[in-house]
């Protein structure tokens, strides 16, 4: 059976949607709270942040709140944070998994 669109969110979607959970942003904002999180990890480049910022909105997962300029401030929604909330869990349920396999981080077993 095919997925629903959004049933599971990327890598890039869990963050930007993470990054609304901490309140109002705009975009660069929310890129930059990404970066920062993530130590560098993780960073969204315009294209796809703006991409999936209309696709949040259009999804009702973020509402725009105010526009000023070129600069638009958006805040996550109760369905977005469900969403968000969602993901997270899966994420939890696949490390539990890896654990009961065996599977440990690799930064466990040089302390």
């Amino acid at each position: 059976m095919p997925k629903k669109s959004m049933e599971t969110l990327t890598e890039s979607m869990f963050y930007v949607l993470l990054a609304f959970t901490r309140g109002p942003l705009c975009g660069t904002d929310a890129s930059e709270l990404i970066e920062k999180v993530s130590e560098g990890r993780v960073c969204i480049g315009p294209a796809t942040l703006y991409t999936l910022l209309a696709k949040f909105e259009k999804e009702k997962y973020i509402k725009e709140i105010s526009v000023e300029g070129r600069r638009r401030t958006y805040e996550i929604t109760e369905k977005g944070l469900k969403a968000c909330q969602s993901e997270l869990e899966r994420l939890y349920l696949c490390i539990k998994d890896a654990q009961a396999m065996g599977l440990r981080r690799t930064c466990d077993e040089e302390r």
